[in-house]
């Protein structure tokens, strides 16, 4: 088992993102935020864009997984394999991609970009899915990670404390693949959350918003004391 899955088995991965327009997008904030999760306990960074990637491994001595959003609707994670392939060269250790069989903005298939990303580096790929078959594609294809992530099919930012992680379909991943690395992401706000995750046979849990999305853990509050 490659050292990088087994460094994040069983353990909390933390995704550091903020939103265009926020006051934290800023490569040197998203390097800070990444500095002290990762002396909270956090396994593995998460995190979006050809800056941060660069700025957070420059700072964390912790696996980083890369994404590059462009836009918010269809494949917008790692759309192409131009932007998979520009994550691997600023330096993530594991590149994340829509792994949906929607159409993409090059034309290529999901298993064509694992296959030409496979070929010309040797960097992890998780499969950020939303239904089984999303799963079922990317272990088929080679695919050294699988996740939840896009189970709800919306953003973070547009979710409620309320809303949980994806548990069903997290506990029919890890029942149909044994063994495989299936993590948890989506919805996991509370530490909660993430326990019920690993209980329920997640590889590991990503949570983002909950701990690095003040926006959100404050609107939280605020309308929990207007009720």
């Amino acid at each position: 088992m490659n050292s990088i899955l087994e460094a994040i088995h069983g353990k909390l991965v933390v995704s550091v993102q903020a939103y265009p327009g926020e006051p934290l997008r800023r490569p040197d904030i998203m390097a800070a935020l990444s500095l002290a999760v990762q002396k909270g306990g956090a396994a593995a960074i998460r995190c979006q864009g050809l800056a941060d990637i660069s700025a957070i491994k420059g700072q964390v001595d912790v696996p980083v997984i890369g994404l590059w959003k462009e836009g918010h609707e269809g494949v917008y994670i790692t759309p192409t394999l131009r932007h998979a392939m520009a994550c691997v060269h600023a330096g993530c250790d594991i590149v994340a991609l829509d792994a949906t069989d929607r159409p993409r903005p090059d034309g290529r298939t999901f298993e064509e970009t694992v296959a030409e990303i496979k070929k010309q580096s040797d960097v992890l790929i998780m499969a950020d899915c939303m239904t089984i078959e999303d799963i079922r594609r990317g272990v088929a294809c080679g695919c050294d990670i699988v996740s939840t992530t896009l189970s709800h099919n919306k953003a973070a930012i547009d979710t409620t404390m309320d809303e949980g992680p994806d548990i069903p379909l997290l506990k029919q991943a890890a029942t149909e693949f044994p063994g495989f690395p299936v993590v948890c992401e989506g919805h996991v706000h509370t530490p909660a959350d993430a326990k019920a995750a690993l209980d329920a046979g997640a590889w590991s849990v990503v949570v983002g918003t909950g701990i690095t999305h003040p926006t959100s853990i404050t609107s939280w509050f605020v309308a929990a004391m207007q009720n």
